[in-house]
């Protein structure tokens, strides 16, 4: 066997190595790390890696510590979480619910609208279709709306979050695409790069995300205007003055304008935008006297719990392409990828269908980490936009999350939902909506427009 065919095998080991330990339930982190440093030191006996390779390691762990668009994430959790723990979250469900839902698919429409506002006010998904099933649910059900409909409408609702700026997935896949952006052009021999960021992430991501919410939309009211019995008026009117409307539905909405409408201004940069987010979500829970030492120091700890798990995978990542590269691994995925009869749409397409199967197994931390940093830059070499290439990864996360039976989206809600609810039903809910996201992905690969015109007109 020659040495190119022993180092193929040993990659093949890796990857196989990988999944077993994934599979085995044992922390991601540790998973990516220790097996590239058992398949590093394995090879290094047998003469098949050279350990040199190691040696960036250290400068990329700084890499991480140092990098500022990553202080994002803490900071976007930690606003999450204050909403979500503060009620305030649940505040807004009841006011829109109180707005529509006197009308035939009213309470639908509402948990929509209010999932569309939590996730460009807190961009975490497992939160957001928790607290949608626990507040919405049991309404819905109980007001005799189709459970098919009303599980279908949380769970899309709630993984809106992965398209709809700020989005913590936007975040981490700026972060990557851009370093893969730079690496790429100055391998191309352009030593004063163009930079992508995650403002321009976000900017192209907004038309997309708004467009999914108005097809989820538009299918609720087509349901509740042929078949008024799935989503029926409430029949009861749920009392809301003004004040108390106004006073549900303005933190929300003042976050938004805040993070997202000064990232897209220009004035402030992702990271600066998420400080702003924290501050004001904190604002508002002490101003309605949400916020106490005990709950603050839950939203903190919940914070600490996720940020530390996105940086331990970040780096246990990074350990990890630095083995895959040392193999070859980053050369046989350019040659199997620019070999492809189809040429750039089919490796457009393997690229998405690998990492929609991926993410029945992988949440999208990983998957960020692991597979975007291999494929990025065979594809933007190939000439693919990064700010396209990002929301057509950020919609296509959205929908695997979303797909039955393995969906992230449909466990979150089978933890809250009641033992009555079928997961049958739950499964089949969501199927009209994951038809809606595939229709959106095909809008934005036909017309790419709909992703990169905004962030072009913005910042040139």
């Amino acid at each position: 066997m020659s040495l190119a065919d022993t180092q193929l095998l040993m990659l093949v080991l890796l990857l196989l190595g990988l999944f077993a330990g994934l599979a085995s339930g044992f922390p991601v982190a540790f998973v990516l790390g220790g097996t590239a440093l058992l398949a590093a030191g394995a090879g290094t006996a047998l003469g098949l890696f050279d350990p040199s390779f190691l040696e960036a390691f250290p400068n990329r762990v700084f890499g991480v510590m140092t990098n500022e668009t990553l202080v994002a994430v803490p900071l976007f959790v930690f606003m999450g979480v204050m909403l979500e723990r503060s009620r305030i979250a649940e505040e807004l469900l009841e006011a829109v619910a109180a707005l529509f839902g006197r009308r035939r698919g009213g309470l639908v429409v509402a948990v929509l609208l209010v999932g569309a506002l939590l996730a460009a006010s807190t961009g975490i998904v497992g939160a957001t279709v928790v607290a949608m099933g626990l507040i919405s649910l049991p309404t819905m059900l109980r007001h005799s709306y189709c459970p098919r409909l009303a599980s279908g409408a949380i769970c899309a609702s709630g993984t809106l979050g992965q398209v709809i700026p700020p989005s913590i997935v936007l975040v981490l896949l700026g972060d990557q695409l851009g370093n893969a952006y730079q690496q790429t052009q100055l391998k191309q021999g352009l030593f004063a790069p163009e930079t992508v960021s995650v403002g321009d992430l976000f900017a192209g991501a907004l038309v997309p995300g708004l467009g999914l919410v108005g097809l989820y939309l538009l299918y609720a009211l087509w349901v509740a205007w042929r078949q008024p019995e799935r989503a029926p008026a409430l029949r009861e009117a749920i009392p809301r003055t003004r004040g108390q409307l106004l006073k549900a539905i303005l933190p929300a909405l003042s976050l938004i304008v805040l993070v997202l409408g000064s990232i897209l201004a220009g004035l402030a940069t992702a990271t600066e935008a998420a400080a702003v987010g924290a501050v004001g979500a904190t604002a508002f829970a002490a101003l309605y006297r949400r916020l106490d030492r005990k709950r603050l120091a839950e939203v903190a700890l919940e914070t600490a719990k996720v940020a530390a798990m996105v940086f331990a995978i970040l780096i246990g990542a990074a350990l990890f392409a630095l083995v895959f590269r040392g193999y070859g691994g980053d050369e046989l995925v350019h040659g199997a990828l620019t070999s492809l009869p189809g040429g750039l749409f089919a490796a457009v397409l393997v690229v998405m269908l690998l990492m929609f199967v991926l993410g029945f197994v992988l949440d999208f931390i990983e998957i960020t980490f692991v597979v975007v940093p291999i494929v990025a830059p065979v594809l933007l070499a190939m000439g693919v936009d990064p700010v396209w290439l990002g929301v057509m990864m950020a919609i296509n996360l959205q929908t695997s999350f979303l797909t039955p039976p393995f969906g992230f989206a449909l466990f979150y809600l089978r933890g809250v939902a009641p033992q009555t609810l079928a997961t049958a039903k739950i499964y089949r809910g969501v199927l009209p909506f994951i038809l809606l996201q595939l229709l959106m992905l095909g809008l934005v690969a036909a017309f790419p427009g709909l992703a990169t015109a905004l962030p072009e007109w913005l910042y040139g």
